[in-house]
């Protein structure tokens, strides 16, 4: 883990309790978003950033789901939230930008409100599609007020400056299906799928 990584992974431990206290009012400003976007996982999802798990009871009967996060102290939370839901969710530390599971291990991968406290945005993205099977489901919701101009301006001075999770997806190889701004345009939801790469050509004769 770089030392950007581990200094993030420091801040969410740091925050983990303060989050938690904080959902209700995140709840106030994004409504619905959480629960239409999870709504639509299916198969065996993979939650990155998996946070305190305020994901969790969103997700429909039949999913599988594992999730990741860089922090113990958030997964402490999100343990604690999966069992009083009666859910046997898989939930683990892992870097998002680093992730141990094999290629095409995963039908659905979900972020939420979290991309933009990845370090390397683009990173994170290559691995969700590497973890995706071909034709698999990408679901984002993230802030994007750094977009508009002047923040624009600032991050464009960062080593990893973060951009429109949508264009990173894209250039990632995701195909972008939808998306659309909500909280008075400061998150973005995007869902994307996983292209299925062509079959080779076959040799003549």
């Amino acid at each position: 883990m770089d030392e950007r990584t581990e200094r993030v992974r420091g801040d969410w431990n740091r925050m983990s309790q303060r989050y938690e206290r904080g959902a209700r009012a995140q709840d106030l400003v994004f409504g619905s978003t959480r629960a239409r976007l999870c709504g639509r996982a299916r198969g065996r999802v993979l939650e990155i950033a998996v946070g305190t798990g305020q994901n969790l009871a969103h997700y429909p009967d039949g999913v599988e789901v594992t999730g990741v996060d860089l922090s113990p102290a958030m997964l402490a939370h999100a343990r604690a939230r999966a069992s009083a839901l009666g859910l046997d969710a898989v939930l683990r530390e892992g870097d998002a930008q680093e992730l141990a599971f094999a290629d095409g291990a995963f039908d659905t991968v979900v972020c939420a409100l979290a991309l933009c406290t990845i370090p390397d945005q683009r990173r994170a993205l290559d691995e969700m599609y590497r973890v995706l099977r071909p034709g698999g489901l990408l679901l984002l919701v993230d802030h994007v007020e750094y977009t508009r101009w002047p923040l624009r301006l600032r991050e464009a001075r960062k080593e990893y400056p973060r951009r429109l999770p949508r264009a990173v997806a894209a250039e990632a190889g995701f195909t972008v299906d939808a998306h659309h701004r909500t909280a008075l345009g400061l998150v973005e939801t995007v869902t994307a799928h996983r292209a299925p790469r062509p079959d080779p050509p076959r040799e003549a004769g």
